[in-house]
């Protein structure tokens, strides 16, 4: 029987303001997550039979689906765009595409312990003495804003760490007065710490309605003396400092927002359906990353008490395979996983008896439990994959001594657990908790796969420029590189940089620069 005409009746309860709406299919597993400037209209959009006759068919499956909706207001669009993006990375819906991959939302970040402290945008927050304001959910707003806070306060834009006269020399900044030149003391910490409070207080949101009033008048009054140009540049910041300021909240789970993710109760489900001695309290999961067989690599990701330990993540890059070969990869991975693992536990540990009874498994495991381990055995191994995955895995375990350690693959396309030794796989049920754990970890291991695979093509991709670049050996290609770390750097850097490296003249870099800014 349809659900349709009961969801249409509730459709009078939901308001007209901004906020998230999640479908959920006869399970009640969340299958969409959308956002709306008003959910009372765009739900109706779903539940109205012309709205299913023009729609595509995936949006007619997706309707098919819909055994019931819930709402999530907030106070405007960005918290909207900012929530929306929590909620698809938490839940990964079937009919969601944007937001399922690793990208996040701009951050701006300030390290107050730096010499001269300057903002940068980043994606990710770090456990660090650093300061970081956002998310924020408009790019373009937030990098002219913070480029509008650095000629306002006269903060440094430049990359090093610490400048100083030597890169004093090739900056404009302080000649077109964008920046108080601390690099040549222009300026004392002290008083340049004093801008990047206030540069800081701004961006918390704090007097901005003073400051955009001011700016507001500054504006009216270029106009009034016919000075357009400066007025449509202050009507530019104005513009981009409403957008990229708009007062938005951070929304974490469990925080605000209902979640179906229940990590102990997960685990403990998860620990019965694999007939484990308990609750896999530590997991680590597997994939392989094989694009092209330029860059074959690998992810190692670890789940502690049901939730990512991003710390302990790992990724390598495979050195014994030829060619695209799954398996021999990822016995690779797993040997050089827990063959580390195994030498620096017995390198803290030299009084550990070869004699001893005990299994490697049982060693490793009374250590961690009198605190000597410096690197913790998981409670549960999953590989990416079917049986050749697992069996290679397992061979792999017994050559280290770690027959003992539980191991199961993971297949894709059934979602098949796997168990060594056993022909038949596991079944659990799609809506329960248990799955929904080993999918997100998998899905974790292959977004970090995929992710490190991504870099190092760009990498690949931008270093091969310097192939063509006339005059450029190997071996100078190399130098280059690692003085400078990057293409785009030496690009920046001055002609008399360039040529400081040996076999390097200074036509020789002028040359390289010639041809870089060409491409």
């Amino acid at each position: 029987m349809s659900a349709l005409p009961e969801l249409r009746a509730r459709l009078s309860q939901v308001s007209h303001k901004p906020g998230v709406y999640l479908h959920k299919d006869r399970l009640g597993s969340i299958i969409y997550v959308g956002k709306a400037r008003d959910l009372r209209k765009r739900l109706s959009s779903y539940f109205m039979p012309s709205g299913k006759k023009r729609a595509d068919r995936k949006t007619r499956a997706l309707i098919d689906s819909i055994c019931d909706f819930e709402v999530h207001e907030v106070r405007n669009e960005q918290e909207a765009l900012l929530l929306e993006g929590k909620l698809i990375k938490q839940y990964r819906p079937r009919y969601n595409v944007s937001f399922r991959d690793d990208k996040r939302f701009l951050l701006v970040k300030v390290n107050p312990d730096d010499p001269w402290p300057k903002f940068t945008t980043t994606r990710l927050k770090k456990s660090d003495n650093a300061r970081y304001f956002g998310p924020f959910a408009h790019s373009g707003a937030l990098r002219a804003t913070v480029a509008w806070l650095n000629k306002e306060f006269g903060l440094r834009s430049c990359r090093p760490l610490n400048p100083g006269e030597h890169e004093y020399k090739h900056c404009n900044a302080d000649v077109i007065r964008n920046c108080t030149a601390p690099c040549i003391g222009k300026i004392t910490r002290e008083d340049y710490l004093q801008h990047i409070d206030e540069a800081c207080e701004l961006l918390s949101g704090k007097g901005k309605r003073e400051r955009l009033k001011g700016l507001q008048s500054e504006m009216e009054q270029a106009a009034i003396k016919l000075d357009f140009e400066k007025a449509a540049r202050l009507r530019d910041v104005i513009h981009n400092m409403e957008r990229a300021l708009s007062p938005t909240r951070q929304f974490t789970r469990g925080r605000g927002v209902p979640t179906t993710v229940k990590p102990t109760e997960d685990l403990a489900e998860l620990g019965d359906w694999l007939s484990l001695d308990g609750p896999p309290v530590i997991m680590e999961c597997f994939d392989i990353s094989n694009i092209s067989s330029t860059h074959i690599v690998a992810s190692m990701v670890r789940f502690k008490d049901g939730l990512p330990d991003n710390q302990n993540y790992r990724r390598y890059r495979i050195k014994t395979v030829e060619g695209q070969d799954d398996f021999a990869s990822m016995a690779e991975v797993v040997r050089r996983r827990y063959g580390r693992i195994l030498k620096e536990n017995m390198e803290a540990n030299p009084e550990v008896a070869e004699s001893s009874q005990e299994s490697a498994v049982e060693t490793l495991r009374r250590l961690a439990a009198e605190g000597k381990s410096p690197i913790t055995l998981p409670d549960l191994v999953i590989v990416d994959g079917g049986k050749g995955q697992l069996s290679v895995s397992v061979a792999e375990l017994q050559r280290l001594g770690l027959e003992g350690l539980p191991i199961v693959g993971l297949a894709k396309q059934r979602e098949e657990i796997f168990f060594p030794q056993e022909s038949e796989p596991v079944l659990i049920p799609h809506d329960r908790g248990a799955l929904k754990l080993m999918q997100r970890i998998r899905d974790e291991a292959h977004r970090f796969a995929n992710g490190y695979n991504e870099l190092l093509l760009r990498k690949r991709v931008t270093e091969s420029l310097l192939d063509d670049c006339p005059g450029i050996s190997p071996a100078k290609k190399k130098a280059l590189l690692k003085k400078f770390g990057s293409v785009a750097r030496i690009k920046a850097a001055s002609i008399e940089q360039i040529a400081e490296l040996r076999g390097i003249s200074v036509k020789s870099a002028e040359e390289i620069l010639r041809y870089l800014k060409s491409v």
